[in-house]
């Protein structure tokens, strides 16, 4: 029996282990291989026949030698790929996210044009989630190979409470509670003020936006309210729902931001008052953020980043609600 084929397939299984034990995986490997040629001559194959159809049943010499070493051939197994899979998709919504809010931030304290900031928070978007998923990969990667215990064992208190499809009541009341909060708050600032200086108060929100834009704003409010009851009585969000969600949101964030641009949002008198009872404070922080605009400027350019990002989420939200009860 010609043994060129079986020296062959025997050195590329044992080059690859430990010196200590390619001897004897060797001799394991020889004498199994010559016991199943044997057995397949006496059944009336020719040598050369039996020795091929022996080594093409042990498979891929890389793959046997992994099985002698202990090492997996995966990337990723099944004792870890579930907490990767849930750890990397929660980084996922979070990282990216964080990347082109604060990317467009800082280009827009730089005075980029609006080109230079799309491209700049679409390459930060990109290179967040490739090196999430890189990083995030890799470390699971080292976790296989050295049969590092995750620490994360499933049991029974894991389960899951039982959840309504539709819209239930809590939503309802959060919802109530924010925008009672918001109207509150809107109110006070004119009416008591949070800022009192001599007793006297001093609304933050510019007073010459009422009464039109105000009570815009608050017959907003009023609409959300019941587009909250709405759901709730409907016991589900639908796509009328969430296209009403979305045309508020929109009617709240643009004519905010319109405001907000045009130095209309903010009580000059306010702005004085820093000023003057604050200079030193004003001073210190224009100093400090002098190459971004001055210090208001980078609380505008804040304050305008949350107002965007705070209708984003609103609209995604409703969407994604929607889409969560037309499947259930």
């Amino acid at each position: 029996m010609s043994s060129t084929l079986t020296e062959r397939y025997i050195a590329a299984t044992v080059k690859s282990l430990p010196p200590t034990s390619q001897d004897d995986v060797r001799a394991e490997l020889e004498a199994s291989i010559s016991d199943a040629v044997e057995a397949r001559v006496e059944q009336g194959e020719t040598p050369t026949q039996a020795e091929r159809a022996v080594l093409t049943e042990l498979g891929d010499p890389a793959a046997l030698a992994a099985g002698y070493a202990d090492r997996p051939l995966h990337l990723i197994g099944p004792r870890y790929y579930l907490v990767w899979w849930r750890l990397l998709k929660l980084l996922l919504w979070i990282v990216p996210v964080c990347a082109i809010i604060g990317v467009s931030i800082a280009k827009v304290l730089e005075f980029a044009t609006i080109g230079e900031l799309i491209g700049a928070a679409a390459v930060a978007g990109v290179m967040a989630i490739v090196h999430t998923g890189f990083w995030t990969t890799l470390v699971f990667a080292i976790l296989e190979r050295t049969a590092t215990d995750p620490g994360v064992n499933w049991d029974v208190d894991q389960l899951p409470e039982p959840t309504e499809n539709g819209a239930g009541r809590s939503e309802l009341i959060a919802s109530a509670i924010f925008l009672a909060l918001a109207a509150g708050a809107i109110l006070w600032d004119t009416l008591r003020g949070f800022v009192r200086p001599d007793g006297e108060a001093l609304p933050i929100l510019n007073p010459a936006l009422w009464p039109w834009w105000m009570t815009a704003l608050l017959v907003l409010l009023v609409a959300e309210m019941l587009l909250a009851i709405g759901i709730y009585v409907a016991r589900r969000w639908t796509v009328g729902f969430a296209v009403i969600n979305t045309i508020l949101a929109i009617a709240f964030a643009v004519p905010a931001l319109y405001l907000l641009v045009t130095g209309q949002l903010v009580n000059p008198a306010f702005v004085e008052f820093l000023a003057t009872d604050h200079a030193a404070e004003l001073a210190n922080a224009n100093a400090g953020a002098a190459e971004q605009g001055g210090v208001l400027r980078v609380i505008a350019v804040i304050f305008g980043a949350l107002i965007v990002g705070i209708g984003i989420w609103d609209i995604v939200d409703g969407w994604l609600k929607t889409a969560r009860a037309r499947r259930a």
